[in-house]
């Protein structure tokens, strides 16, 4: 019998059955994670995640779906982090790694309008959205379930990620772009492990990638990488 005295339905059974087996790591729930971790899209890897959350009946605050106090005051951290952690990188973490001052693989936008739209689409929703999503909503949720919640779990959980980010970014970005991506996945992280908030670090990781492609855009990259070493 249900808690309201009605009888349980077979649908409602088996859809219980269905949600508990996607939680957990049968058959199920690793084809899910698999699914989810190579379908070979981030946007669509993202969304993924939010209908395993919704069918699992994962709370939404295990992904890190938790509503800001102020959504504006969340947006404009974001941003303004975001940009300024791509600055530092480009201006002086990224030379200190010996990287190239130009991204070649993202060369061809230098003052390319027409490819602009579809590469602000991609790097908003398909990075901020779906790489968060993914990267640390799903992946901080399901590595949790398995390692725990303590600090020493928290801190493998963080380099796991980080590592599994950067590698992601090789096919594209070659090393340059992994070094890039393992100081951001560390921060963006460490940040979630401590807030288990996605909303900012979602803002911040879009800021971060639409800087960047405002300096390959104007042509800046190679001025701005030389700032403080020539």
């Amino acid at each position: 019998m249900a808690p309201d005295g009605q009888p349980f339905s077979a649908d409602a059974a088996s859809s219980d059955r269905v949600a508990e087996k996607l939680r957990g790591f049968g058959p199920l729930g690793l084809v899910a994670i698999l699914v989810i971790l190579f379908a070979g899209n981030s946007l669509l890897s993202g969304v993924l995640v939010l209908l395993w959350t919704r069918w699992s009946r994962t709370p939404w605050r295990e992904i890190g779906y938790v509503r800001p106090k102020s959504w504006i005051a969340s947006a404009a951290a974001g941003i303004v982090l975001g940009a300024v952690f791509k600055l530092a990188m480009k201006s002086v973490v990224m030379p200190l790694l010996g990287a190239d001052p130009i991204n070649r693989s993202y060369h061809y936008l230098a003052g390319n309008a027409a490819a602009l739209p579809g590469t602000l689409f991609a790097v908003i929703f398909a990075a901020g959205f779906g790489e968060e999503t993914v990267f640390r909503g799903f992946l901080f949720e399901r590595l949790g379930k398995l390692l725990g919640r303590g600090t020493i779990a928290a801190t493998a959980i963080v380099l796991i990620t980080s590592a599994w980010f950067a590698l992601a970014h090789f096919p594209d970005q070659g090393m340059d772009g992994v070094k890039q991506a393992a100081f951001t996945g560390l921060a963006f992280g460490s940040t979630f492990a401590v807030t288990r908030r996605i909303w900012p670090i979602m803002v911040a990781h879009a800021a971060f990638d639409v800087t960047a492609v405002a300096l390959i855009y104007l042509n800046l990259e190679s001025r701005v990488a030389h700032l403080f070493f020539t």
